[in-house]
């Protein structure tokens, strides 16, 4: 569901609302027509407390809770919106001594903020009964799933064994800083986790069918929890090898720590179609191929650094064909 455009919509809008109201309280409920007062800024910033734990939760999320969060959200923003409502209604004997000017302003800022709401629950509750309905039961473990495949133009036996090379898989993984192989079906493995952290752990294989499928896990004790399996497959013209990856790992601070990392541009998701990539233009070329515009890769952590994009030289071309 992290993929998913309407949800994702919400999450952010969920976060261009808590903003404003937990840094401009006051403000913000003149907006709305809320006269000002100690009151009701504590209410503006709890409120704007929440939209921000569902915009962390709806980005982050693999399960429809986060949009019935909001949708519960809602209604107690209507139930303070209608109350602020009733407050300035004229009794019928009082017409008499009509609203002041003002306020009518404020009152119709909040019918208008009330109708509003009233717009977003509905899209809210379609969201939610509509993700409800098709949603798979997830694991509520807190770690992250990660799936991805990419098809290499190399026979299935050499792929494996590439892969089985752990020592080697930092050749293309971004986030992989050393592996060590320990023994038969021993290694360590250090990796830079998300917002600078260097996070190490051990791993066992669980299954090893060369040229077909591969498992592994950490170790009971290891700082994270990791696991997963490739699969290795023909392609559909028996020539080609269709890479099948599977990962799961916990991640500092949870869905929050998920979705915050992917807002500051390290989507796991992508992270692991970037690798696979890398991978196939190791296999296929020999080297991991950068353009002209930018060829040292993401400049903040220089990662695969390459020389600017050009034709391979006579000596490159027998290397690859060999």
């Amino acid at each position: 569901m992290t993929h998913d455009k309407l949800t994702r919509t919400l999450g952010w809008a969920s976060a261009g609302l808590g903003v404003p109201l937990l840094l401009s309280a006051a403000p913000a409920a003149r907006a709305l027509g809320i006269r000002d007062g100690t009151r009701q800024r504590a209410t503006m910033t709890a409120v704007g407390a929440r939209e921000l734990a569902s915009a962390a939760g709806l980005l982050g999320q693999r399960g429809p809770t986060w949009l019935w969060t909001r949708v519960a959200g809602d209604l107690m923003d209507l139930a303070l919106l209608g109350q602020a409502v009733r407050s300035r209604i004229v009794p019928p004997r009082a017409f008499k001594t009509a609203l002041k000017q003002d306020d009518r302003v404020r009152l119709g800022r909040t019918l208008f903020a009330t109708a509003a709401v009233i717009a977003v629950t509905g899209v809210d509750v379609y969201a939610a009964v509509t993700r409800s309905r098709g949603a798979k039961r997830q694991p509520r473990d807190g770690m992250v799933s990660l799936t991805s495949s990419v098809t290499v133009s190399q026979p299935r036996d050499e792929v494996y064994a590439r892969w089985r090379q752990f020592e080697r898989l930092p050749d293309f993984m971004a986030h992989l800083d050393d592996v060590t192989v320990t023994g038969p079906r021993t290694s360590h493995w250090r990796a830079t986790a998300p917002f600078g952290q260097t996070v190490e752990w051990d791993a066992q294989i669980t299954y090893d069918i060369p040229g077909h499928r591969l498992g592994w896990q950490s170790v009971h004790g290891s700082e994270i929890r990791n696991e997963g399996d490739v699969r290795f497959t023909p392609a559909p013209n028996e020539q080609d090898t269709e890479v099948h990856v599977r990962i799961r790992y916990s991640m500092p601070a949870g869905k929050l720590g998920e979705a915050l990392a992917r807002y500051l541009g390290e989507d796991p998701h992508q992270q692991l179609d970037d690798d696979l990539r890398r991978f196939k233009q190791v296999l296929e070329t020999g080297e991991i191929v950068r353009s002209e515009g930018a060829p040292w890769g993401k400049r903040a952590r220089r990662e695969f650094p390459q020389h600017p994009a050009r034709p391979l030289s006579a000596r490159e071309l027998r290397k690859v064909r060999s």
